[in-house]
């Protein structure tokens, strides 16, 4: 590095001591502290209770997750509705999950990397709690800052996000009633609240301002379940994210037991799959100069011209928007 001698560094790295450094009896060694769980030799301890002792009393792994993430015992209605969701978010066929753990089990990994893997298709579309989370709370908080009726605050949010993945409402299940049945199931179980009473008011906006025929999805109906349980748009994406490991774990088995392994540089691409610039000669190093482009612009219209130039190159990233937000942030 050729930095290492700059004066405005806070130390000399020519000069700076090497070997082991004597402890600094000043400063607190670093301790991980915890309010979730402690183990020792004789017991497991989370929140208080011993696990052991939990599911010795009959208490499930659902039990457990309410009491890891919100520190309490859940009632029964909300334990069975927990499971309900669950069961259903476990299996979600050959979708981006499974795909995910079957790509990694095809490089002869083992079963842990290829599960662990398929939780990394959760984001921002696929299984978006966090965002989707906070759109539901930015809705509340809008309501109650300009006093409006919640239908219309509904409405005004719905015609800026129709189209947005994270709203919970899109036509993927006008065939399949299971996101229909969940709500219906919560309101059963007497555990429906406030997030349920607004998804209804959202699919209601959606359904009259959206051209093509939409209901709530799975999104809507497993967010805003988890929601009303008391877990935050975070510990929805965790649960729900393991949850679906669970099933990717019988996928890299079958991939493992019905197809062969993937060696390095045995995939190969057609050239019907490829839609980029045509077949071109490499130039000389003395002929670089000639068919060299520089990035850099000079004026601010070349810029934009050429940023836009930029957009059309697929694989370049300059067609991409990035919202980056601070996960500190509060509502």
């Amino acid at each position: 590095m050729d930095n290492l001698d700059d004066p405005r560094l806070n130390f000399n790295y020519r000069t700076r001591e090497h070997g082991t450094v004597p402890m600094d009896e000043k400063r607190d060694r670093f301790q991980w502290v915890s309010e979730v769980a402690y183990k020792n030799v004789h017991r497991i301890v989370a929140r208080g209770y011993d696990t052991t002792e939990l599911v010795e009393q009959g208490y499930g792994l659902t039990d457990m997750l309410f009491i890891d993430f919100q520190s309490r015992i859940p009632l029964i209605e909300e334990d069975q509705m927990l499971n309900y969701v669950m069961v259903v978010m476990l299996e979600d066929g050959l979708s981006s999950p499974a795909g995910i753990a079957r790509i990694v089990a095809s490089g002869k990994t083992i079963l842990t990397q290829s599960a662990g893997a398929s939780i990394l298709a959760f984001g921002h579309a696929y299984g978006a709690y966090q965002t989707y989370g906070r759109l539901l709370d930015g809705i509340f908080a809008r309501q109650s800052k300009e006093g409006k009726p919640l239908a219309e605050v509904v409405e005004a949010v719905v015609k800026e996000k129709l189209n947005d993945p994270a709203l919970g409402v899109s036509g993927l299940m006008l065939k399949d009633p299971a996101a229909k049945r969940m709500i219906a199931r919560a309101e059963k179980l007497g555990v429906a609240g406030k997030y349920v009473s607004l998804m209804k008011e959202v699919v209601k906006a959606a359904q009259k301002l959206s051209k093509e025929p939409v209901d709530i999805d799975l999104l809507g109906a497993t967010g805003a379940v988890m929601f009303d349980l008391g877990f935050t748009p975070e510990a929805s994406w965790g649960i729900l994210a393991v949850t679906r490991a669970f099933a990717t774990g019988a996928h890299y088995c079958e991939e493992v037991e019905r197809e062969e392994p993937v060696r390095l540089g045995q995939t190969l691409t057609p050239k019907e799959w490829y839609d980029g610039p045509e077949d071109r000669p490499v130039p000389t190093l003395e002929e670089r100069k000639s068919v060299a482009k520089c990035m850099e612009a000079q004026t601010p219209e070349e810029w934009k011209k050429t940023f836009l130039e930029r957009q059309k190159i697929s694989g370049s990233g300059w067609a991409i928007v990035e919202e980056i937000d601070d996960p500190r942030r509060k509502i």
